[in-house]
Order: C-alpha cells, then sequence, then structure tokens
C-alpha cells in the first residue's frame, strides 16, 4: 500500500498571513491543499492519504474534502509544533492501517503544482532503495557562509542540488528512524529540516528522484504570484 501524507501544519507566518496559512489561501476558486490533493487523488499508484492539519482549520478541510469530491484522505493527523512532530503524529495515525513493507510518500500542502511524473518516480525509486527524495540540479552557483558575512567556500555545482518534496520511504524505516530520534534526550536531537534529514542520519541510504522547477513550495507572496501565473496559464 502507498499512503501520502500530505503536511498542512504551517502557519505562513513569513508571507504576513494574518487571517490563514497559505495552504489554505484561495487559488483560482479552491484552496491551495486541495489543488494539492487532488494530485494524489488521481494518482492510481495512491491508495489512501493521510492530512496533518492545524487544528483550527480541520472543520474547514473536511468540508472541502466533501466539496472537492476528495475520497482518498482517511485520516487527518493534528499538527505539530515542529515538521517532525508534525509526521510522527502521521505515522502514529497510519500505524494500525498499514504494514511494515508499505510505502510513505510525505508531501508539502504548500506545493500544489507537483506532477503524476514526480508522484510515480517516487513510487518507483521507494520501492527499489526503500527511501528516496525528490530533487533539481543546483543551476546556480551555491556560496557556502559560516557567518552570512564572508564567503567560505563555492561547492562543486555538479554535486548539488536542491531538495523538494514528495519525499518517500518504506514505512519500517522511516518509523525507526523518528523512534530512534525521539529516543533522545531533546538538547541531544541533531536539527533537522525534513524528513530526509532523519533517515540519512539514521544510517539509511537514500535514491534520487527528479523533481521540477515547477514544484516550488508558496513560501513568500512572490510564490504565491508565480504558482498563480503558472496556473492561469495553464502551463
Amino acid at each position: 500500500m502507498n499512503i501520502a501524507v500530505v503536511l498542512a501544519g504551517g502557519s505562513g507566518s513569513r508571507m504576513g498571513m494574518v487571517d490563514r496559512p497559505k495552504q489554505f489561501i484561495d487559488l483560482y476558486g479552491k484552496p491551495v491543499i486541495i489543488h494539492t490533493l487532488e494530485a494524489f487523488e488521481i494518482n492510481e499508484g495512491i491508495d489512501a492519504v493521510c492530512v496533518v492539519c492545524v487544528k483550527e482549520w480541520q472543520d474547514d478541510l473536511s468540508l472541502w474534502l466533501k466539496e472537492y469530491d476528495i475520497r482518498k484522505v482517511r485520516w487527518i493527523a493534528e499538527a505539530g509544533a515542529s515538521r517532525q512532530l508534525s509526521s510522527l503524529n502521521a505515522l502514529d495515525a497510519i500505524r494500525d492501517f498499514c504494514s511494515d513493507d508499505d510505502y510513505v510518500i510525505i508531501h508539502d500542502a504548500a506545493r500544489p503544482l507537483v506532477s503524476q511524473k514526480i508522484i510515480n518516480e517516487n513510487i518507483a525509486k521507494v520501492r527499489e532503495y526503500g527511501a528516496c527524495d525528490t530533487v533539481i540540479p543546483a543551476h546556480d552557483t551555491v556560496i557556502r557562509s559560516l557567518d552570512g558575512e564572508m564567503l567560505e567556500s563555492i561547492p562543486q555545482r555538479k554535486e548539488l542540488y536542491l531538495g523538494q518534496t514528495p519525499q518517500s520511504f518504506r514505512y519500517s524505516i522511516v518509523r525507526k528512524a523518528y523512534d530512534d530520534y525521539f529516543a533522545l534526550p531533546e538538547d541531544e536531537r541533531p536539527v533537522m529540516t525534513d524528513d530526509c534529514g532523519l533517515v540519512l542520519n539514521s544510517g539509511v541510504e537514500i535514491g534520487i528522484a527528479m523533481g521540477d522547477k515547477l514544484n516550488m513550495k508558496i513560501t513568500t507572496m512572490e510564490d504565491l504570484l508565480l504558482i498563480k501565473s503558472i496556473v492561469r496559464t495553464g502551463i
């Protein structure tokens, strides 16, 4: 079984949003999260979906699922105070309904333009490797600075990629990575920004699924304007 986990716990603070998080902004007649869920709804390889949602928006989400005929969502888990806690809540929510050999495809709700090609490649690569990350090549030169003031180094661009989502894992692999991480005292947990970081830290090799530039995350108002332009033009 392939279960998509859609993380919708962001606050939208970096966009200056006051009344609603970015994943619930209207995007040409429907909330951003519905655009995202529709991509998994129509994918034949996805069997079920778990949405991790901030508590105060769960009633709205339930209404939207009915309004837009999203039928694969079987669980709505509560968002945690961090990405790691949100992912852990999802893993807990689906625990009794999947086996160790099932697959979890974790995606940001604020990436509404994820393509069927990306989802399909994640399913293929996670079956091959047990874990995979969606990436795109870094076409610009990447600069490393330790203090934000002075250039420290310029890594080889051909070795660098930009991470996206989905990030996909065999359930047993991601479950163990999270259990091991949260078994550590809080002050000993390494800082991680995504699920692949925890899995890689646990010693698991991670394959690569190729993303694309259109699979962008809405983080700033400029991102939202770009996505609106793409949706409007039907690229």
